[in-house]
């Protein structure tokens, strides 16, 4: 089968999951034998390294060069990059906010994709979904709301059917503060699309209760990391330091860094000799920081700012518990990435993950005394965190999949593994 895929992320052009999955996915479906035309949003000019793109035979990613048996399956994957200037992650007042107030920079080492974001969005899709008059394909695949006008024009031109692929809803990056004009955007995508693809179950109630859409026009497809990229990973020495408790993910609204912040502040009157890493960019940085500062806890709390490749690696392998304390997360990839590193993860219960996540310590994001207590926990008894309150026992050595540290890396889906009738990459 032909595929026209739409989408704003693909390695090494990452700002977030996203571009993990779609290189996953891609893969997938490149090695059952499917040929993708992925269309990518590219800046004209831009000095940041990892948004060069290059073709997608002999792609790395995440620093590793890919096995020879995998340089066919490349090969049937195209991108095509198209002027457009884009980010994903903000509204509409946000991404004003932040290109204004540094002067046409934004903060927190995010490059600058222009000044407004609609206007973006429609531009892209005039471009892209152009695409669709230039190239033979079967079926448009979509990604998130950036891409539905260019799906939706792609599918007029065309007549193809569309599957719109939901990684992230409005409501989960907004709260019930939503921008209008975005959310009318999405419902549009969720309402036309022929086939909804939502990553948990949680985004698809969420589909059905918040846009009215009916059950049977969804189907749930998880997201997984792949085994062989778990095996390649290199190890970095713990001994004799402090231990480290990570976060790594946007630091927005709806990845709850605040959380993280207070949490570690109860944790330090506890176990003073930790230390707290928040890695990523966003624009909740600045408020975070002085939080930090007010809290006291300068001495013990490391910002770290945007990671991409080989650091992101690097930081996975020198944590000894990595916290997700999502305020409303529609899968969470990055609990998978640390757990193929053998650390151990606690996550939120309002994110999809905890719903194929059976040992994995889960707490409520707003609960910030029990974000602490179970952080404590593991950090003096790690062999906890292969227990999930209840649900399970945990990791031994005797574990497969490697588990030496008791993290709870048994729960790390593989190649081709289906669960709960999803197909995971």
């Amino acid at each position: 089968m032909r595929i026209l895929m739409f989408g704003w992320e693909f390695p090494p052009r990452m700002s977030g999951g996203l571009g993990t999955a779609c290189f996953g996915m891609t893969k997938g479906l490149a090695g059952l034998g499917h040929q993708i035309t992925f269309v990518l949003p590219q800046a004209e000019e831009t000095s940041a390294p990892f948004l060069n793109l290059v073709p997608a035979f002999g792609l790395p990613f995440s620093g590793a060069d890919p096995e020879p048996e995998e340089t066919g399956l490349l090969r049937r994957i195209t991108v095509r990059p198209i002027p457009a200037l884009l980010n994903p992650y903000l509204n509409e007042g946000r991404y004003q906010d932040l290109y204004l107030s540094e002067g046409g920079r934004f903060r927190d080492s995010i490059p600058v994709y222009g000044i407004n974001l609609i206007a973006e969005v429609i531009r892209y899709g005039r471009a892209a979904g152009a695409v669709a008059r230039r190239f033979s394909f079967d079926i448009i695949h979509a990604h998130d709301w950036m891409t539905v006008p260019a799906a939706l024009l792609a599918r007029r031109i065309s007549g193809k059917p569309l599957v719109l692929h939901v990684h992230s809803l409005e409501y989960d990056r907004s709260g019930e503060n939503v921008n209008g004009e975005i959310l009318d955007i999405e419902k549009e995508g969720l309402q036309q699309a022929d086939r909804l693809i939502a990553v948990s179950h949680r985004t698809e109630r969420m589909i059905v209760e918040r846009y009215g859409i009916a059950p049977k026009k969804i189907s749930v497809v998880y997201n997984a990391v792949s085994r062989n990229e778990a095996q390649r990973i290199y190890q970095t020495e713990r001994t004799g330091r402090r231990k480290m408790v990570l976060f790594l993910g946007r630091i927005t609204f709806q990845k709850g860094p605040d959380y993280f912040v207070e949490a570690a502040a109860r944790v330090l009157k506890v176990l003073p000799d930790v230390t707290f890493v928040m890695a990523g960019a966003g624009n909740m940085m600045g408020q975070m920081i002085e939080r930090v500062g007010e809290l006291g806890i300068g001495d013990h709390f490391h910002f770290t700012g945007f990671l991409q490749g080989e650091e992101i690696e690097r930081i996975f392998s020198l944590s000894d518990l990595y916290v997700m304390p999502s305020v409303s997360e529609p899968f969470g990839i990055s609990p998978l990435e640390a757990m193929s590193y053998d650390v151990p993860v606690i996550i939120s219960r309002q994110s999809g993950i905890a719903e194929i996540l059976k040992h994995a310590l889960k707490v409520d994001f707003w609960d910030v005394r029990e974000i602490a207590g179970r952080i404590v926990a593991v950090l003096k008894h790690p062999a906890l965190a292969g227990r999930d309150g209840g649900e399970g026992e945990g990791g031994t050595p005797e574990d497969p999949l490697g588990n030496r540290r008791g993290a709870n890396r048994r729960d790390l889906p593989g190649d081709g593994c289906v669960r709960n009738g999803a197909l995971m990459f």
